[in-house]
């Protein structure tokens, strides 16, 4: 394999992998290295990522700030599918790939960079994530994968490299689990956590407060929505990120969100994950609860039943796709009435929907009530049943010979 780049961007994290990789991309390509950090709300002081990077060898540092980015244009959209995988997760690290991919192809183009390299192991999905936005957004660049070329085997061989190049290795105590977060939730995977039986130990949980330990009175909130994006909380206007940022501490406080899942890995193995989504847990059953007085019966089945695929690519990497688009343009076009307001209780792990309210409702209660004989006809239903029932009545008499 040829080992050559004159110039890679490094989506790097300051963490042991990418710091390792910094200096091996240097050592094996012979280039130069422009470490990329994204800031999806993962919650860390990026100052001290700039010194490491630089003190491990990086010749430019590039932090970009994504946060509203990757909540408007990555989250709110898969929202407005509710978009959910295996029934259960919220997708919270696969959306984010895509948003990374794509600042760091931008910074490829404005070094004129040669060649991108990500961290990602040969086992999981952002592997494939991560090199299929590339290839749809800038397929000129090569692709550089550590993981599935070099000859370290584990983290014991990583931190063994990084004690001999003087690269600084945390002398606490290592989580016995990786970590993965952003604005839309925290991920736990690995160590620990490997055997399915092993309940996550409390003290984990960084969003959300045990609901055991949650407060004894519930807390109302409402949210506002418009064309099925949540623009608002109590009344008050905010902007994606803050939006999303605000119901996160509201939810946490509250002890919504939490997840524990077997799943299936795209490239073909179970993984056991666990989630801390608490503000995207309330939004989407906002969402729901909206589009359940404002979206036509017909519309909503049908898009229902592309949730599982839509969910799919997003999970699989498929973002930059003309499929994800198409179905993308028309989850949208269903959204057009999804104008409202949602009350919800929030109480010890529990979100219910107390309430829900439309300009442009489609639920008309004279419609509803038993008592409203002159806007609908209940002596129509006999014959709607009856023709809706000749297959049945048909196949029963031949059954029996008639």
């Amino acid at each position: 394999m040829e080992r050559y780049a004159k110039r890679v961007v490094l989506a790097y994290s300051g963490g042991l992998d990418t710091s390792v990789i910094l200096k091996w991309l240097k050592e094996t390509y012979g280039s130069e290295v422009i470490a990329f950090c994204a800031d999806v709300g993962q919650g860390e002081e990026l100052s001290e990522v700039r010194e490491k990077a630089l003190n491990t060898g990086a010749d430019h540092v590039e932090i970009v700030d994504l946060k509203e980015e990757f909540v408007r244009d990555y989250v709110f959209p898969a929202f407005r599918a509710n978009a959910i995988y295996e029934s259960q997760y919220l997708l919270g690290t696969s959306i984010a790939r895509p948003a990374i991919a794509k600042a760091q192809v931008e910074v490829a183009k404005r070094y004129g960079a040669d060649a991108l390299c990500h961290g990602a192991t040969g086992k999981g999905n952002d592997q494939v994530r991560f090199e299929l936005s590339y290839m749809a957004l800038s397929p000129q660049l090569k692709i550089i994968a550590p993981w599935r070329e070099w000859e370290f085997k584990g983290r014991s061989d990583l931190v063994e490299y990084a004690r001999q190049k003087g690269i600084p290795v945390p002398v606490t105590k290592e989580r016995p689990y990786s970590i993965d977060r952003n604005l839309l939730h925290i991920s736990y995977e690995g160590g620990i956590l490997e055997d399915p039986w092993q309940e996550p130990p409390e003290e984990m949980f960084l969003l959300t407060k045990s609901p055991q330990e949650a407060p004894d009175k519930a807390s109302y909130i409402e949210i506002g929505l418009e064309k099925g994006n949540p623009v608002s909380i109590n009344g008050e206007p905010l902007s994606p990120a803050s939006l999303l940022e605000r119901l996160n501490l509201i939810a946490g406080e509250n002890g919504i969100g939490r997840v524990d899942i077997v799943e299936n890995r795209y490239v073909g193995m179970k993984s056991r994950g666990v989630y801390e989504t608490p503000g995207g847990t309330v939004l989407r059953i906002a969402h729901m609860a909206l589009e359940s007085i404002t979206m036509d019966r017909e519309l909503m089945h049908l898009r229902d039943s592309l949730i599982p695929r839509y969910a799919e690519m997003i999970y699989y990497g498929y973002w930059f796709t003309p499929e994800r688009e198409a179905l993308q343009a028309f989850i949208d076009k269903s959204q057009e009435s999804v104008t409202g307001t949602v009350r919800l209780k929030l109480y010890k792990g529990n979100c219910t929907v107390v309430g829900r309210k439309s300009p442009v409702s489609l639920y008309d209660q004279r419609l509803a009530s038993f008592e409203a004989e002159e806007i609908y006809d209940q002596s129509l239903a006999t014959g709607f049943i009856r023709i809706n029932g000749l297959r049945l009545r048909t196949r029963h008499l031949l059954a029996k010979g008639y």
